[in-house]
Parts: structure tokens; sequence; C-alpha cells
């Protein structure tokens, strides 16, 4: 049985996410990624396969399929 990491619920379901990683100080964006959600606090749980997806996806050879601009915010 799934068990949530950070509040222990049992209540998830099968989502696909978006999530963003600093990869040498440079932020990346990888959408439509298959997760499971917890319903209570909305913590994302990647499997072993996914995670090793996106680590050759991020730091491999492979081209984004698109660049967006952001806007950038120093709560300081």
């Amino acid at each position: 049985m799934f068990r949530c990491l950070v509040c222990r619920s049992t209540e998830f379901e099968n989502d696909f996410v978006g999530e963003v990683f600093n990869v040498n100080g440079k932020h990346v964006l990888v959408e439509h990624i298959p997760a499971i959600v917890c319903r209570r606090c909305g913590d994302k749980t990647f499997t072993r396969e996914t995670t090793e997806k996106i680590r050759k996806m991020i730091h491999g050879k492979e081209k984004p399929v698109k660049s967006v601009a952001i806007d950038v915010f120093d709560f300081a």
C-alpha cells in the first residue's frame, strides 16, 4: 500500500504534473510527468523509472521542446 512520505495519508491519485529542476544554476521545467499525487497534501512521488528518464533527459543530449521567459521576484 502506498503511504505519503510527508503526511502519511494513503489517499492518492495517478496524475501528470510539471516540475522545475535546478540544473547547474539553471531552472528547467519538465512537463507531463506521470506521478503519484497525495490527495491530502499534494506531495508528488515519481517511480524509479520516471526519475531515471528525467535525469537522462535533462543531463543528456535531448533538446527541449520549447523555451519560455519567466518573471523573477526577489522576496528578500
